[in-house]
């Protein structure tokens, strides 16, 4: 499955689910309590969990797979390790001969 359905699915997860939030917040006062429990242990959790996976999944997918992010992401870690290698040639002699 490519990355731009996944991200489909989450955004259409997300947008579905705040669907009775809506609801909830727009409803009569009388008719809140019926929305109260549902909207408060089913569809607010996913729909902060949808919306933290599409904001910083990413990094989660990173510290879980232990591997680099994928090649769109971010090129963050290529900058690091530029940078890093840039370093570890300065701190070479510059003959290239070991002290």
């Amino acid at each position: 499955m490519s990355q731009s359905i996944k991200r489909s699915i989450f955004r259409w997860i997300h947008i579905v689910f705040s669907i009775p939030i809506f609801g909830y917040i727009y409803s009569p006062f009388e008719k809140i309590p019926d929305y109260a429990p549902a909207v408060r242990y089913v569809f607010l959790p996913i729909l902060v969990l949808s919306g933290l996976w599409m904001w910083k999944g990413h990094v989660l997918r990173r510290l879980i797979s232990k591997r680099p992010a994928e090649q769109g992401a971010s090129s963050a870690g290529q900058w690091q390790r530029v940078r890093y290698r840039l370093n570890e040639q300065d701190a070479m002699p510059a003959d290239g001969a070991a002290e």
